[in-house]
């Protein structure tokens, strides 16, 4: 379908973007699936996290929402939490520290005394073009905030989690489908996609469970503020649906998995791709 040509600064800003992203603010409608759960949601200010935290509150949850530094954002998610009834507690922090993401677990605990539902969906990448154009610093920042993150924030969640836990990453159909112009990213979601299938296994004993969501070309202020403009007005154009998705078509995958109705999917990588195969 295309999009205006557009571009942002690092890490984007949803209400910047046209389009601005479906998040499920006017179509969400919750049914109780989650009703009396604790959620975590990282990268809950924008895009797929956003629409996570739209559906989750929707459902009945209570929400913990961490995000970098998007306050505007962030902002409006809490107030459609709160529009919904739920308890919300708001963090900020650069999830790339690991101090951080033991921050934002002990701020969790600390509102609500548990925590039922992970999700770790905060996530950095840049196109580059040329090999060369990749700093040391910048892919080691890429596998911080999105695999090491997820390994620190579930170490760190563990002790507060009962049976019938779920943690949830965000993968990606790069994970085996990777765009050589997105190479550390890339690598990071197939990274996301083994550590979640090997926590599935160590954690099944304990009644929780791990799996990831691997969306394919999602609308969100990643696109702008990573990708070329001419890049950004095709994006998603190649999918077989023939259209990027919109992060609210992500929601329902996130809910199925955090709920009960998903007892005994565990160790699963849900694809939402438009279309694209994911092995």
């Amino acid at each position: 379908m295309g999009f205006a040509e557009q571009t942002q600064s690092p890490p984007g800003s949803q209400s910047e973007m046209r389009p601005v992203p479906d998040c499920g603010e006017d179509s969400y409608r919750g049914s109780g699936k989650l009703t009396g759960k604790i959620a975590v949601i990282t990268g809950a200010d924008s895009g797929i996290g956003r629409a996570v935290a739209i559906a989750y509150a929707r459902e009945g949850a209570d929400l913990v929402l961490s995000y970098l530094n998007e306050h505007d954002d962030v902002d409006a998610v809490r107030q459609l939490v709160e529009d919904a009834g739920r308890r919300v507690l708001v963090v900020a922090g650069d999830l790339s520290r690991s101090e951080q993401c033991r921050a934002l677990i002990d701020a969790a605990v600390g509102e609500f005394g548990r925590i039922d539902v992970l999700v770790s969906n905060a996530a950095y990448q840049m196109t580059h073009a040329d090999l060369q154009e990749i700093s040391d610093e910048e892919f080691d920042y890429t596998f911080k905030l999105n695999v090491s993150a997820l390994f620190t924030l579930v170490k760190a969640a563990l002790p507060h989690m009962n049976s019938g836990g779920s943690i949830i990453g965000s993968s990606s159909v790069n994970s085996d489908m990777p765009s050589p112009t997105l190479a550390p990213y890339a690598a990071t979601k197939a990274a996301i996609a083994n550590l979640c299938a090997s926590l599935a296994q160590l954690l099944g004993p304990r009644g929780i469970r791990v799996n990831s969501v691997a969306p394919g070309p999602i609308w969100t202020p990643l696109i702008p503020s990573t990708m070329p403009p001419e890049k950004v007005a095709s994006f998603g154009d190649n999918t077989p649906l023939g259209r990027a998705g919109k992060p609210a078509e992500l929601a329902p995958a996130y809910v199925l998995l955090a709920s009960d109705d998903a007892s005994y999917i565990s160790g699963a990588r849900l694809a939402v791709t438009g279309g694209r195969p994911i092995l």
